[in-house]
């Protein structure tokens, strides 16, 4: 097992000390009862801290708002599940049963969960400087190729700011039905509008993911009047 832990470890870039720090941020909750949940909320702490640092000093002159969207651009689950495959993650993950049967080991949740337990599991074993350095040189590409021009507003802030300025009431998002096992949801949500006679549906693997599709399924519908 420490031979195959340390050929990720060369693919991640840094050496864990104590390998068990590894072993525990590849451990989802289905697995065992000590599993990487706590080394995941670490991460994510540390992975928001390291790139807002970041940005802050990259972009001078930037407001708070366009700060924030560059970061959340940066940390989302889509941005780590692409890390993760990277890393090549879902071939070490410790998964129950039920889900290497249902492919866990692919899904974006627990391949972005995997990625910020790691950061979790490297913080305490070597601390912030190194754990920074190591966030950086996995984000050098994407730090890079950031700018102010390319950022945009989501499609729940667009919708919003689209009613507000014709002087509509602000959209109203209802989950209308949860389907699949907890651990494999699909989310149904209906966004309601002045300017359209009918719900919006969207769909995702989350609340948030179904109410941003619904957005932006109502801002296309908008743009053809």
């Amino acid at each position: 097992m420490s031979a195959l832990y340390q050929k990720l470890c060369r693919r991640i870039g840094y050496f864990f000390a104590d390998l068990g720090l590894l072993e525990l941020a590849l451990t989802h909750r289905s697995f065992a009862g000590k599993n990487n949940e706590r080394l995941e909320f670490l991460g994510d702490s540390i992975l928001n801290y390291v790139i807002a640092e970041d940005l802050f000093h990259r972009f001078p002159k930037a407001k708070e708002g366009e700060l924030s969207r560059l970061r959340a651009s940066l940390v989302k689950g889509d941005t780590l599940a692409e890390l993760a495959r990277e890393f090549q993650l879902g071939d070490y993950l410790k998964l129950g049963a039920g889900e290497l049967k249902s492919g866990g080991f692919r899904r974006d949740s627990i391949l972005e969960d995997a990625v910020e337990g790691i950061i979790g599991g490297m913080y305490l074993d070597a601390g912030m400087d190194v754990c920074r350095e190591h966030i950086l040189a996995w984000y050098k590409e994407r730090l890079d190729a950031t700018s102010l021009k390319i950022v945009t507003k989501d499609a729940k802030t667009r919708l919003q700011e689209f009613l507000q300025a014709r002087k509509h009431a602000l959209p109203i998002y209802d989950v209308v039905q949860i389907v699949g096992e907890p651990h494999d949801q699909t989310f149904f949500v209906h966004c309601q509008i002045e300017l359209s006679d009918k719900p919006i549906e969207g769909k995702g693997n989350s609340r948030r993911i179904a109410e941003q599709n619904a957005a932006a399924k109502a801002l296309k519908q908008l743009e053809k009047k």
